[in-house]
C-alpha cells in the first residue's frame, strides 16, 4: 500500500503563546485534529486525495475560530466575501471561486467548478449563480456573523486600514499583530495521487473586491503528482507576485530539490526578500509532509499512515 498523508493549516502570523488562553489554545488544537481525523478516515478507506482535502476544509470552514466559511471576517462594506480553490495532481484539474457570499462551504463550490463546469475560476455573482444551479448549500448573513469578527472590523471600519489579524484585539494591536487566517489542506492518497485546497475570508476591512493568493492556482494552491501539493497562508500579495506554490513544484522538478528544501527556499529566501510573511504546507508523491513558515506561528497539523499524528501552533513546537 502506498503511504498516505493529510496535512492541514489554519493560518500563520504573529501567534504567540502569551497571547493565548489555555481554553482558546485547546479549541484551536481540537479544531485542527478534527480536520485531520475526518480527512484521514477518507484516505484510510481508500478515498481520493481530492475528497480528503475537501473534507478537511469543510471542517475548518464550519469552525468559527478560522477565517474561512462560518468564521470569515468582515469587508469594508460589512459583509463576508470568501475565496477558495482546489486542485488535483493527476490531470492538473482545478476549480476556484472568489468574492462569493452566502455559500456555507466555498470549498464545495470550488470543487463543483473543477468537476462540473468547463472553467477553472468563477467570481462574484456568477460564482453564486453557479452555486445555486449546482445545489451548493447557502446560508443567511446571520450564519456568518461572529461577535469577535464584528468587533475586529468595528475597530478599523472608519479608516482605510485593513487587518490580517485572527483575533479581536484593539486597534493598535490589530495593526501590529498580523495573523493570516486562511485554512488549507494537502493530501497524498493510497494511489499516490496528490491534491491541495485552500479557503479564506480574506482581510478584515478589505475593499475594492480585493482577492488574495488563496484561490489563485499556482500562487496559494497547487498540486502535481510529479512533484507536490501545496497550500499557502500569508500576506497574499507577496505569494501572488512570487507564484509561491508553483515555485515549490518547479524547484523540485527542475532543480531536483526535496519538498522540504524547495519549501525552505521559497519561504525563507524568496518570500523574505520581498518582505512576504507567512508559510505553507506540502506533501510529495511519496507521502512525505512538510510545514514551513517564517512567521511567529502557524496553526498546523499532520497525520499519516506511517503513524505520524501531530498538531502544533508555535514556532518552538
Amino acid at each position: 500500500m502506498h503511504p498516505f498523508t493529510i496535512v492541514v493549516h489554519g493560518g500563520a502570523g504573529t501567534i504567540l503563546k502569551e497571547d493565548m488562553t489555555p481554553a482558546l489554545e485547546k479549541a484551536y488544537r481540537e479544531g485542527l485534529q478534527q480536520a485531520l481525523d475526518i480527512a484521514y478516515a477518507v484516505l484510510e478507506e481508500g478515498g481520493s486525495a481530492v475528497n480528503a482535502v475537501k473534507a478537511a476544509i469543510v471542517v475548518l470552514e464550519d469552525n468559527v475560530l478560522f477565517n474561512a466559511g462560518k468564521g470569515s471576517v468582515f469587508t469594508k462594506k460589512g459583509v463576508q466575501e470568501m475565496d477558495a480553490a482546489i486542485m488535483e495532481g493527476t490531470g492538473l484539474e482545478a476549480g476556484a471561486v472568489a468574492g462569493v457570499r452566502s455559500v456555507r462551504n466555498p470549498i464545495e463550490l470550488a470543487t463543483e467548478v473543477m468537476q462540473n463546469s468547463n472553467h477553472v475560476f468563477l467570481s462574484g455573482k456568477g460564482a453564486n449563480d453557479f452555486a445555486i444551479k449546482q445545489g451548493v448549500k447557502l446560508e443567511p448573513d446571520e450564519y456568518f456573523f461572529s461577535q469577535f469578527r464584528y468587533d475586529q472590523w468595528k475597530a478599523i471600519r472608519d479608516s482605510d486600514n485593513y487587518s490580517l489579524d485572527h483575533t479581536n484585539h484593539q486597534l493598535d494591536e490589530l495593526l501590529r499583530d498580523k495573523k493570516f487566517g486562511t485554512v488549507g489542506a494537502v493530501a497524498c492518497d493510497q494511489q499516490g495521487h496528490l491534491a491541495a485546497a485552500t479557503s479564506t475570508g480574506g482581510m478584515t476591512n478589505k475593499k475594492y473586491g480585493r482577492i488574495g493568493d488563496s484561490p489563485m492556482i499556482g500562487a496559494g494552491t497547487y498540486a502535481n503528482n510529479q512533484t507536490c501539493a501545496i497550500s499557502c497562508t500569508g500576506h497574499g500579495e507577496m505569494f501572488i507576485r512570487s507564484v509561491a506554490a508553483y515555485d515549490v513544484s518547479c524547484l523540485m522538478a527542475y532543480k531536483n530539490l526535496s519538498l522540504e528544501a524547495a519549501m525552505q527556499e521559497v519561504v525563507h529566501q524568496k518570500l523574505v526578500a520581498m518582505e512576504g510573511e507567512g508559510g505553507m504546507i506540502g506533501v510529495d508523491a511519496q507521502g512525505i509532509p512538510a510545514m514551513v513558515f517564517n512567521s511567529a506561528g502557524m496553526y498546523r497539523g499532520v497525520r499519516s499512515s506511517k503513524g505520524l499524528n501531530e498538531v502544533a501552533i508555535y514556532k518552538s513546537e
